[in-house]
């Protein structure tokens, strides 16, 4: 049976899992993802942590243990969501030493209540580093306008950062911008920018989505033809992007003094459209120095039935571009697009951090 997942891992492609539960850490499955299918770090954010506290018995302990301390509501979240990726980063441990601290990460997201306010943001960046207390960890910063002063200033003390919700390539570029200018920092304030990881998290699914939606109201044959398209050609200019950047004097003095490229890591790759094939997000984006998470449904599918047929994205700008040229062609206003996405992603983050919030809030109750 061909390994599809050791030959996505062969291609250059770190596989995350992006879930985490402590029943997943517990009942030994993480362990086993990392053992048999070529799993190499894990990405958290609040929905997933809210499915995972609102769902059996994993917490009931240090629940208990949290109302007896008399443990606030907010400590008592913060304190529930770090002890798992704490643990999570322990297990990845012997990855994370085999490859040179590159992968056997763990990400772990501010509050999205703070994302407006860069300072509150850079300060609880902090406060999760010192908490957590691993080298593994990767602190998850949103790229909205306000998140990337927080990112350069989270980046220049020493810490490593995963940069989340990023939709359009403008944006991306200005991401890059913000770490380039981080490692400047970082090394001005007497660290070691080998010690420094990060990587950026460009938006997949969630892109097909909004623009098929659109697609569909113009209604027209040329309109329909693009359905499905716009997803892997956005990420496609994104590496082309990646490689830009990764180049040239400004990152070649970097890279003298240590620095690591921050890689590209595919987010979203679970197929949202039961029409479109479940592995598309994964088959169509493969390429060297890059991550893919995915939820364990989409893991699967690929170790089942993903076509992994090696690089299929360098060289391929001027194709995807030609599709950003048709989008604009039939009338989707591609940069209305990518600002809704924000704006949705946003909010959806803010509403799982409360219904974790309302979930601990729930147990701590009951356990007094």
């Amino acid at each position: 049976m061909t390994d599809n997942l050791k030959k996505l891992s062969d291609a250059g492609v770190s596989i995350w899992l992006d879930d985490l539960s402590r029943e997943r850490i517990k009942s030994g499955n993480l362990a086993e993802l990392i053992r048999d299918k070529h799993v190499v770090g894990v990405t958290t954010n609040p929905t997933i942590f809210a499915a995972a506290l609102a769902d059996g018995e994993a917490y009931d302990e240090q629940v208990r243990e949290l109302a007896a301390r008399g443990a606030t509501l907010d400590q008592a979240v913060r304190e529930l969501t770090t002890t798992d990726v704490r643990n999570a980063c322990d297990l990845f441990r012997d990855v994370h030493a085999a490859t040179d601290g590159v992968d056997g990460r763990v990400s772990i997201e501010v509050s999205p209540t703070i994302s407006a306010d860069s300072e509150a943001t850079s300060a609880e960046a902090q406060e999760l580093w010192k908490t957590v207390d691993r080298p593994n960890l990767l602190i998850k910063i949103p790229a909205t306008v306000e998140g990337l002063s927080s990112i350069t200033a989270t980046l220049a003390e020493g810490i490593s950062v995963n940069v989340t919700l990023i939709f359009s390539v403008e944006r991306y570029r200005a991401v890059m911008d913000a770490y380039l200018t981080g490692l400047e920092q970082a090394k001005a304030n007497g660290h070691d920018l080998a010690t420094i990881h990060s990587v950026a998290s460009f938006f997949v699914s969630r892109v097909d989505s909004e623009v098929d939606k659109r697609l569909d109201a113009i209604g027209t044959d040329e309109a329909k033809a693009l359905r499905g398209k716009a997803a892997v050609a956005n990420a496609r200019l994104a590496y082309a992007a990646f490689e830009e950047a990764f180049s040239g004097e400004r990152w070649e003095a970097l890279a003298a003094q240590g620095a690591r490229k921050q890689r590209p890591l595919w987010a979203s790759t679970g197929v949202k459209n039961p029409d479109y094939s479940p592995t598309m997000y994964v088959d169509e984006l493969v390429v060297a120095d890059t991550v893919n998470t995915m939820p364990e449904k989409t893991l699967h599918a690929v170790a089942e039935h993903g076509k992994i047929t090696g690089d299929a994205v360098t060289g391929t700008a001027a194709e995807a571009q030609e599709v950003y040229d048709r989008l604009s062609a039939v009338g989707i206003d591609v940069d209305d697009v990518y600002k809704s996405l924000e704006v949705e992603g946003v909010e959806k983050f803010e509403k799982s951090w409360q219904e974790l919030l309302d979930s601990v809030k729930g147990q701590l109750d009951s356990a007094k």
